[in-house]
Parts: structure tokens; sequence; C-alpha cells
């Protein structure tokens, strides 16, 4: 502890409160309301100024005062209420993994476990209750079902009860419990009622089925639960383990970690570029795709900036190291994109929100039914109180709440994988029908996400010649070694196009290739390549290459001799369904906006092709998250569509992340919607779903509500003083089981709904 400074004037100044920040797992969390939980508990500690648990990334981002308390102490604290932080961040995420592994296996196993026992209890109990011994045999397979396999919920239950509070573990272990003692007490004690002139019923297989439906609702929740982690991995395995450093003229392969500003560095044909920084020596072809997101290599020669994580094609070069680990271009996006995780605020589920009504208002209604027949009973007051509780807790029991979400969710991930949408988890199925704005990404989300061959357009007189012309520009474009060059040649050879050998090739760097045969002289490249080479294009062919360019084209020239006799235009092609797509997003009433690396030039020509009004060019991953960001400031609720390394920070932003199934693996681990085909035309048909899917959920929340609100004050004996009725616990158990089938019922509708 820092002491206190004295003045020369004897003022006592004390130093400032140094305080600390911290970003820790959380183990143990199945719902909205266990985050809202720890983070209650983290932030009521003293010393702690602020406290948020990120229920999505399962992480507490918590500000405290060393001086007064310890992160031990804040994980005691957690530890107190069933669950648990990381605090050694060594291996911290790796840790976390792990532990949530373990638990989706451990829940899985008590499952299944749960499940096998429940059966026989449910069909004695509902089909041979009068068999011999028959409720000797449902007490013995039900009590493992709940307090060994079901414990959790009853060790949850008590926990939050020793620190005031409630939740939905409190409302299942309550109802299970009383009913499995209720029961109990009418094994052992028949007589008890036989002489008051009653039947014993026992509650066994109400209780065991209400534990097992509410252990796979939450094993269903714990498998849709997205793993954002295996982005970050793949992120990081784009930078390589070792690279070459050149000491002296001599190459020496060292660690990554050993590389130091100012390094000169070999990068190979094929290799990863392992830091950014500058080429010194030699030239090649970059693919910077996971910075710019364009599909076309970037040549690179002396004096150009270099990024890590890009990938080198075909020559090799040298280049100085300026940025090393954390500064790296790819390092940042690394961090933006666990930034962006990390910052959603938990979903509050709808669910847990009336839960956290209903359980306090359950136990209340029960504690007064209780009471009141004990004091305006008449003889057998105890009795019908005790029923009375009893009934109001069995037909609470939150069975068709715990599975109003999971059950619809589970049915609406089905629809959509069978039409070619995969959905990772709840909270985007729930939030895309509030989407009303989308950004797209142009390359790989508009376009194609490659180049192509667009048209080849030959000059007056040379279409006798073409098959033979078509031949040589192959053998030509075969030797070269730029990035376009391959759209050609795989134009020509989808036509079955030959080649043949041709003399004296040569690479001519910025400009194109040539070569000779038989004395003639062959050219393919841009304009000034061939202006340089005393060649004439005609007046027709310029005007052509002139309107292709306004296409955003790329067009190379390809001359015989003296004279250009084709031209062709290459372009990352416009998916068909693309303006279609957009189209119908606007009729809806949706913004729909295209962010592109590419110059402003081709960024306008496609976003008039496809009917988009607003858009950007020249962007970097950086400016995509920030206009998601801009756009969810001014209150949208945005979708982001991508497919590239550099869309992974806006995908992680936006409200609603949606990856092209042909693109980066990155891109689609961090998405929580995949759209397998890449066709757009599939964004309207996961909004329609989410639209069906969370009405589907409203009615089931209906149908498990509408039985308690009806039951329970029939339960408690509202009706006994005017009609003598008083609801059997039996008949309460047959309405929960009801609303329950209603609900997966209602759910299943999902699967014949047109979306």
């Amino acid at each position: 502890m820092e002491s206190n400074i004295v003045t020369p004037d004897k003022t006592i100044i004390q130093p400032a409160v140094k305080e600390q920040k911290a970003s820790l797992p959380v183990t143990g969390m199945s719902c909205a309301s266990c985050a809202l939980s720890v983070e209650s508990m983290v932030g009521a500690q003293p010393g702690v100024s602020q406290a948020a648990v990120n229920f999505a990334s399962q992480t507490l981002q918590v500000s405290y005062d060393p001086d007064k308390v310890t992160l031990t102490d804040i994980q005691r604290n957690v530890q107190d209420i069933g669950f648990d932080l990381i605090i050694d961040q060594e291996n911290a995420q790796e840790k976390q993994e792990e532990a949530q592994q373990n638990h989706y296996l451990a829940l899985k196993k008590r499952t299944i476990a749960a499940a096998i026992l429940t059966i026989p209890v449910f069909i004695i109990g509902m089909f041979f209750m009068d068999m011999p011994y028959g409720n000797w045999v449902m007490m013995v397979l039900s009590a493992p079902v709940l307090f060994y396999f079901g414990r959790s919920f009853f060790i949850n239950a008590f926990r939050q009860a020793r620190n005031g509070k409630a939740n939905m573990d409190t409302l299942v272990s309550m109802s299970t419990g009383i009913a499995f003692g209720f029961s109990v007490f009418n094994t052992f004690f028949p007589e008890f009622w036989h002489e008051r002139g009653l039947h014993p019923h026992v509650y066994f297989e109400a209780a065991a089925v209400v534990i097992v439906f509410i252990m796979l609702g939450k094993l269903l929740e714990e498998r849709a639960k997205s793993n954002t982690s295996t982005a970050i991995k793949k992120l990081m395995g784009l930078q390589p383990k070792t690279v070459w450093r050149v000491e002296g003229g001599i190459e020496r392969e060292v660690a990554i970690s050993e590389v130091q500003k100012g390094d000169l560095l070999l990068v190979r044909a094929g290799e990863k570029i392992p830091v950014d920084g500058e080429v010194a020596q030699g030239s090649s072809y970059v693919d910077e795709a996971m910075i710019s997101g364009e599909p076309v290599p970037v040549a690179k020669h002396k004096g150009d900036k270099v990024y890590a994580g890009t990938i080198n094609q075909k020559g090799s070069f040298r280049f100085v190291a300026e940025k090393v680990g954390i500064e790296t271009m790819l390092a940042q996006i690394i961090k933006m994109v666990q930034e962006a995780q990390g910052s959603k605020a938990p979903v509050q589920k709808l669910v847990d929100k009336i839960a956290g009504i209903f359980v306090p208002v359950v136990l209340v209604i029960a504690l007064i039914s209780f009471t009141a027949w004990l004091t305006l009973g008449g003889d057998n007051a105890l009795t019908q109180g005790l029923l009375a509780m009893v009934t109001v807790l069995v037909i609470a029991c939150p069975c068709a709440l715990g599975l109003a979400t999971p059950t619809a969710i589970m049915v609406g991930v089905g629809k959509g994988a069978e039409n070619g949408i995969l959905i990772k988890d709840a909270e985007s199925l729930e939030q895309a029908h509030k989407v009303n704005a989308i950004i797209l990404d142009k390359t790989g989300t508009i376009t194609e996400g490659k180049p192509v061959v667009t048209d080849i357009l030959w000059a007056d007189g040379v279409e006798p010649r073409k098959q033979n012309l078509q031949t040589l520009l192959l053998s030509l474009e075969l030797q070269s070694e730029h990035p376009l060059a391959e759209a050609v040649v795989r134009h020509l050879k989808d036509q079955k196009v030959r080649s043949l050998e041709l003399d004296n090739f040569d690479s001519l760097t910025g400009l194109g290739v040539k070569a000779s045969l038989q004395g003639n002289r062959y050219l393919a490249g841009n304009s000034k390549l061939l202006k340089e080479e005393g060649v004439r294009i005609t007046p027709e062919l310029t005007i052509q290459a002139e309107a292709l360019r306004a296409e955003a084209k790329t067009v190379i020239f390809f001359s015989e001799n003296t004279d250009a006799v084709a031209l062709i235009a290459i372009a990352d092609r416009i998916k068909q369904s693309s303006a279609a797509a957009i189209r119908t997003l606007q009729e809806r009433g949706i913004e729909v906006y295209m962010l592109t690396g590419d110059n402003q030039q081709t960024a306008a020509s496609v976003a008039a092709q496809v009917g988009i009004r607003n858009y950007r060019a020249e962007v970097l991953p950086s400016d995509k998250a920030a206009f998601v960001k801009e756009l969810q400031e001014k209150g949208k609720v945005v979708a982001m569509v991508g497919d590239g390394i550099n869309d992974s920070h806006a995908l992680a932003q936006a409200d609603v992340s949606i990856a092209m199934g042909k693109g980066s693996d990155i891109a689609i681990d961090v998405a929580k919607m995949t759209l397998i085909s890449s066709d757009l035309q599939q964004i309207p048909k996961a909004l329609n779903l989410s639209k069906q899917t969370v009405r589907a959920i409203k009615q089931n929340l209906f149908w498990a509500f509408i039985y308690n609100l009806i039951g329970i004050p029939v339960a408690a004996g509202v009706l006994y003083p005017l009609y003598g009725f008083l609801l059997d616990p039996m008949i309460a158990g047959a309405a929960m089981a009801l609303s329950s089938v209603s609900v997966v019922i209602n759910s299943l509708r999902l699967k014949v709904q047109k979306i």
C-alpha cells in the first residue's frame, strides 16, 4: 500500500487509487440470469467499481482496487453462488474451453442416465399405477433422477437462497422436491389418507419427467451456444511460427518471437508474410484478401508495404520488418474481433425476465393457499392445505417454460439447415427479424469473388484465324505469372483450346508478356505495353476498351506483330441473384449498404448494377466495423454479410452476422449464420425464419402460462367455497404435461411453414 505524501506546509496528500481492470473467463453459466447473478454479486463486492458479465463470450470485465480486493476474493465470491472464475491468465482461454466441454459432456451423460431411469417411472405412473409395489419401484428409480443426476437444481437453488435470490432452479427444486417428498410420505403412510377417505396419490413420474425435460432444455442450449475462440485460433494460425532472417548475407530460420524491428527477412513463393514491413529487394504478387477482401493479388516491388498473414504468390523477396508482435495489422484484426465479441451486452432472454417475477409469485401463492386453508378450512384443513400447496407447485412447474425457447429454436435451426441456412445460436435467430440495416461486402458476397473473363472481342478481319489466335493467346498466358493470366487460361481451357510451345518468352513487369513463333511477335498486356512496342490499336477496339473500363472491367490487349487483334475483359462477375435479393430487402424497408476495399470506380459500377444507393470504397477492416458501430449508434439493428478475413471484425461487431458458405473459414466461424450456397436470396428467407421462430416462442410462452393462469387459482382452492371443487394434484400434473405437449406441437408447426 502506498503511504500518504506530506508537503512542507504539513498538508497530507493521499495517493490516487490505481484501479486495475481484468477480463476473466466465467465457467458454469447456463443462462442469461446466471450472468446477471455473477454480475450483481461481483459488483456488490467492496473495492469493485464496475462489473459486466457477457453471457455470449462467458467473460467478466471487472474494474477493481487491488488494495481493497483481490482476484482471489472475487473468485471466492463467485464460487459461493455456484460458478467459477479462471483467474490464472496463462492459457485461460484453453482452460475455459476445456471446462465448457467437460460441463457439456457431463450434462449429456446425466441427461441420458436420468432419461433411462425416468422412462419406466413414467410408464408405471401413467398406465400401471395399481401394479403391486409400483409406488416403491417408482420411488427407488426417481430418487437418483432428482437427487443425483438433477442435484444441480437443488444445489443452485440453495446457493441462490443463501444470497437472497430465486431463479428457475428454485421453482424446479421446490416443486419436484415437494412432489417427491409428498409421494414418499404417501408410499410409507398410505393409511393416513385412507382414514380421511382420500386416495394417497404419488407424483414420482411428474417429478422425474420435469427434471429430465429441464435438463434436456439446458443440454440443447449448451449445444447451441457458439464457441467464438475457433475464429481467433484460425486468425492466429495465419502467422507462421518461424521466419527466414538474413544476417550478413546468410539466411537463417528463427522463431517469429525473435524477430525485431529493422530485421531483414526473406519470404519465398507460397509462404505467409510473418510481420508488417517494406520490400527491400525483389518483387512478387501478394494475396492481400485478408485486408482488402479483393481477389486479385497485388504486385509488390521495392518500397511497397507488406502485411503479416498475407500470402506471397510466385516470386520471392526480402523486406525490412517494421511492425512486430501485437503491432502488426493481423494482431490488430485479432484484437478487434475479440473486443467486438466481448463488448456485446448479454441477451436477457424473455423467459428469464418472466421467471424473475414468476418464481417468487408462485412461491407466495403456494404459501398463501396453505395458510388460508389452515386458517379457514374445516376438519381436513391441514390435509387440503397441503394438497393445495403441492398442487400449486406441481401445476406451476416450469417444464413448458423451460422448453418454450429451446424447442422453437431447435426446430427453427433445423428448418434453416434444410434451406441452406446454417444458424449457430439462438441470439441471431431471435434478432434477425428486427434488422433494418444490412451491410454487404462486395467481393465474394455481391460478386462471385474471383476474376473471370467476361468478354473477348476480336478485331475486324481476324475471325477466320480466331482458332489459331486463341491457341497462341493461351500459350502466351500459360507462361505468365500475372494473376489475371490465370483467368484467361481458365476461360480458354474451358473452351477446349490447346496450347503449343512459343519462342523467346519474356515477362515485362507492370506491362505484360511477349513471345514469338515462326518469326511472328505476340504480346498480351496493357495499352502501355502495346504503345511502347509500336503496336496499332484500331479506333473500334479503343472505343470498346473504354466502354468495358467504364463497367469496372480490367482490359488486356492481345496483338500479332504490329496490330492489336483482340481485347480481353476481366472482372469479378456479379452473382445472378444479387440484384433481385437487394431489391427484395429494400422493398421491405431495410436500408442496404455496400462496403468494399476496391477502388471508387469499381464500387460505383457494381452499386449501380445491383441498385445500391449507399456505398463506400477503399475501406479497411477497421473502417467496416466502425461503420457498423456508427449505424448501431443511430439506433439501427445491423446485419453484416461478408465472406473474408477482412470482414471478421465487422461480422463480430454486427447485431446479426452472416457469412457466405464459399468464404473464408474465419468469416464462417465469427458469423452466427452461414449461407451454404452463398446466394443473397437466402437472406430474406433467414429474416422470415427468424420472424416465424420468434412468433412460435411467444406462442409457446402463451401455452406455457395459460395453464398456470387458469390452473394456479383453481389449484389454490378459489372454486372450493362456491362449488366445492378442489383440483386433484394428478390433474395438475396432467395439465402441466399437456402444456409441455402443446409447446412441442406448436414448435413442430414451424417445420411445415414456408419461408
